[in-house]
């Protein structure tokens, strides 16, 4: 059977497929340290698994709208409204099986052929791929953490060509953990403005955020920003609802309304018990956030201490989410065991065969000679992994 030529061109993604071979290993009984994995590991909260609970009780186990019920867009309105002082209409929500639906669904509706998309880079590894399959063109920013890993209006005006559809902005970064401003959100957004590019604002890590900093969204920049800008969010990280797949995007009517004729031939709605226990999540109390964040932040300062002490390795601190990007550049080209490590992919091969640590190369991301570390994982994990890793390259 042939294989389409759009799928020979993607790849799969990587972040997966490091956790998968992690916890592989850990089912053969080998002790690995994964900070491959992307998802908080805290469980869901209870008020909520009891909202899904009382939604199976109750029946609510049949086919909703495709593009949510009105109580979770209502809940997602009064959410935007209350966080980001944003104001919309059910009409300019979707509600995916996930964020990374969410975005799927607006590539295929926005991308023809040929278009190009600007991309920062490290970029979340589904990025580029989403838009090869989508038949537009990935336009690579690349950044460093010189520039703490953060494109420039100067950056953004070099590519933009007479092709240039869209911009994609994830702030809090994956995999970087880098933040905006509101004042350099605003400056990009005037450039997009003037350029008649839209803005797709990637923003799941939204309330993971440390050190008093505060989250602003491009779209609340300025009212014009609002109007060329698809908000793409979910309860994924916040709520520790990764497994409950629940995302949703918030823009003008006619995109939403495009994205929604594409979801009822796909997916259809996403899954009814997990809406119910999603309205509970952006209803209910946010404490288990405040919580779940304060722990983050404790790992965060861990982690980059104690990256900062191994020689040739150096780790910027990150403002959001739970990943540090270490720059191990300074490693590459030397000898462990006999063996010369060149490239940050066979640095992260030997870490899992050696020290069994699971960590994602910076490639990636689209940033050689760095790694990925989630610290999304207990303080006893993280000490034992940075442990072992210290162990492997000192020996």
């Amino acid at each position: 059977m042939h294989i389409s030529k759009r799928v020979q061109s993607i790849k799969p993604s990587s972040t997966l497929a490091i956790d998968a071979k992690a916890k592989a290993l850990k089912q053969q009984g080998i002790a690995v340290i994964n900070f491959g994995a992307g998802e908080p590991d805290f469980d869901t909260p209870k008020n909520i698994k009891d909202a899904a609970i009382d939604a199976i009780n109750s029946g609510f186990t049949k086919y909703c709208p495709v593009a949510g019920t009105l109580e979770i867009k209502n809940a997602i309105i009064n959410k935007l409204k209350r966080d980001n002082n944003l104001t919309y209409v059910p009409e300019e929500i979707i509600v995916s099986c996930g964020a990374k639906h969410s975005l799927y669904n607006i590539f295929q509706a926005t991308i023809d052929d040929g278009d190009e998309v600007i991309i920062p880079a490290p970029y979340w590894v589904s990025y580029p791929d989403m838009v090869v399959l989508a038949g537009g063109k990935p336009v690579i920013i690349k950044t460093s953490d010189k520039t703490n890993f953060k494109i420039t209006p100067e950056n953004v005006e070099k590519v933009i060509t007479s092709k240039t559809k869209a911009i994609i902005i994830n702030s809090p970064s994956n995999p970087t953990g880098c933040t905006y401003s509101a004042r350099e959100l605003k400056t990009i957004a005037q450039i997009c403005g003037k350029n008649n590019i839209f803005i797709i604002s990637d923003e799941i890590y939204e309330k993971l955020v440390y050190d008093n900093f505060k989250f602003t969204s491009i779209a609340e920049t300025t009212p014009e920003t609002k109007d060329i800008t698809i908000v793409v969010n979910g309860v994924s990280k916040a709520y520790a609802m990764t497994g409950w797949r629940i995302g949703y995007a918030v823009g003008p009517k006619n995109i939403i309304s495009a994205m929604s004729k594409i979801q009822s031939q796909s997916t259809s709605n996403a899954t009814s018990i997990s809406i119910k226990a999603a309205v509970e999540a952006l209803n209910g109390t946010q404490e288990y956030v405040e919580s779940m964040k304060k722990e983050f932040k404790k790992r965060r300062d861990y982690i980059v201490e104690r990256l900062n002490e191994i020689n040739d390795i150096s780790c910027a601190k990150p403002e959001g989410a739970f990943y540090v990007f270490p720059n191990i550049s300074a490693l590459l080209g030397k000898t462990f065991n006999g063996k010369t490590i060149n490239t940050d992919i066979e640095f992260a091969d030997y870490l899992l065969d050696v020290a069994k640590i699971a960590v994602v190369p910076g490639s990636a991301f689209g940033a050689e000679g760095y790694i990925r570390l989630s610290y999304a994982t207990s303080i006893e994990n993280i000490r034992e992994g940075i442990d072992r890793l210290e162990a492997t390259l000192k020996s």
